[in-house]
């Protein structure tokens, strides 16, 4: 594996860089301080074609592959983890679950839409009381005629609000049967279907998230992706290739953190020079700097495996798991680095540190990734 960017790659970052130093830093404190979801943005993002990186050019996408999109996430987690996830969940999620699962007619339908960015898209699998478990799923689907009844409720549902279209995972057959859950396609305005904002969160606020409630949702047999029952397999697939970008949005995350580190030490002065120059500072931005590149490299590895489609499962997990705890600790060093400043908002440590955070819960926690590994090591 060549681990050189390569042209696309470098490409792609000066773009995404640009533009989130001249539509994002300047607006980010703004969304992260009123929670504010920012839906323009979001589309001069899909103008730029970055809502449908992955995506074949004949639906509308750039036709990248996931080298792109990791880089992508990368540049867009140095300046703000929030927008950052708004973009992984709009591509691996909802457009990734039809791209990867849908029929031509879904893909034709809705993939368009979504990668230009004139449609946001959401991915429901967890409820208020299934996460991890989510065999457990309480939310149910009842065949009627040529139409499913939809009966239960979503929980942290990534554009659950502003979202134009959703891909939820509902339970069709008996509690705990893998062969019991089917993914079924909903528009936002379907009769019976809403949804309620979350607010109050601790990082990651400029990413909407809500919760789903379906009261008898009628959703025709044409919005069942793929086989009725082979959801759940539908999402472990999807996860595996998800948690690609968790963990490079992640690395993102850490590498600004430590950007920010290693600039503040370097102009901040204590006992007549930069407290760059103390073996302490200098050995907490070494550690840094090894574990970001540690974290890009499996990034980029299991980018490598997806694009050549091999199995991605413990790639996936190694990098999102250790990314992700990397992103927590870069952001929590940067706050030790900057002190009293660190600890403000006025400094950018507190918010890595905080967006940071989530990077070890959604898409899998850090637990269930470890859960995962332990298992494809022992086969």
């Amino acid at each position: 594996m060549n681990f050189e960017r390569n042209e696309n790659q470098n490409m792609i970052a000066q773009m995404v860089r640009d533009f989130a130093e001249k539509e994002i830093r300047p607006n980010m404190k703004k969304w992260d301080d009123d929670e504010i979801f920012p839906v323009e943005t979001m589309k001069k993002m899909g103008d730029l074609g970055l809502l449908g990186i992955f995506i074949p050019e004949e639906y509308g996408g750039s036709g990248f592959s996931y080298f792109e999109y990791a880089t992508a996430l990368m540049e867009l987690g140095r300046v703000c983890g929030g927008v950052g996830l708004s973009v992984a969940a709009h591509n691996s999620l909802c457009t990734g679950h039809i791209y990867y699962h849908g029929t031509e007619e879904q893909k034709r339908k809705y993939l368009p839409k979504l990668a230009s960015g004139e449609w946001i898209g959401a991915w429901g699998l967890t409820e208020p009381n299934t996460g991890s478990d989510a065999m457990r799923m309480k939310t149910t689907a009842v065949k009627e005629g040529n139409e499913w009844v939809i009966n239960g409720a979503k929980n942290w549902i990534t554009h659950g609000l502003s979202g134009d279209v959703a891909v939820v995972l509902i339970r069709t057959g008996e509690l705990l049967d893998s062969n019991g859950i089917t993914a079924f396609i909903i528009e936002k305005g379907t009769p019976g279907f809403s949804a309620v904002k979350i607010k109050e969160k601790l990082g990651v606020r400029a990413s909407e998230t809500a919760e789903l409630i379906f009261d008898n949702v009628r959703v025709p047999e044409e919005n069942v992706i793929g086989e009725v029952g082979m959801g759940f397999r539908q999402a472990m697939q999807i996860l595996d290739g998800g948690r690609i970008s968790i963990a490079s949005l992640s690395a993102g995350i850490a590498r600004g953190a430590y950007e920010a580190s290693v600039k503040y030490a370097k102009e901040r002065e204590q006992f007549g020079q930069p407290i760059a120059h103390f073996q302490a500072i200098g050995f907490k931005l070494a550690d840094m700097a090894t574990e970001v590149e540690a974290a890009e490299l499996l990034c980029f590895q299991a980018a490598y495996l997806k694009n050549n489609k091999l199995p991605v499962t413990k790639a996936g997990a190694f990098a999102k798991y250790y990314a992700s705890e990397v992103a927590v600790k870069c952001g929590n060093e940067a706050v030790q680095i900057m002190g009293g400043y660190g600890y403000t908002k006025e400094y950018p440590a507190e918010k890595f540190l905080r967006d940071a955070k989530l990077m070890t819960i959604g898409e899998g926690t850090s637990e269930i990734q470890k859960l995962v590994i332990s298992r494809e090591i022992l086969k």
